[in-house]
């Protein structure tokens, strides 16, 4: 089970670990990621996965098509984004 800080948002905490993951191969291009399944994992309301997501998005770390879901971007494509974090 994930150990959330109390000091920092969940929200903020959930977008940390699926960055970590990403780096270190364990989510990949391939890997959908649900809003379903990242509720139950992380144990939170669907609106915290949703604020998540949404920054994810914004930083460029995943992309999402409608009707078929999230994916991780790779490195190259994070680099190209001028909103990901430096």
């Amino acid at each position: 089970m994930f150990r959330y800080d109390p000091r920092k948002p969940k929200w903020s905490q959930i977008v940390e670990e699926i960055r970590r993951r990403i780096d270190t191969g364990e989510y990949d291009a391939e890997t959908l990621l649900s809003e379903v399944a990242m509720e139950e994992e992380f144990q939170v309301s669907r609106p915290t996965v949703r604020k998540a997501m949404k920054v994810l998005r914004d930083q460029g770390w995943i992309v999402t098509s409608q009707g078929v879901g999230s994916f991780p971007t790779t490195a190259e494509e994070r680099a190209a984004n001028p909103n990901a974090p430096q």
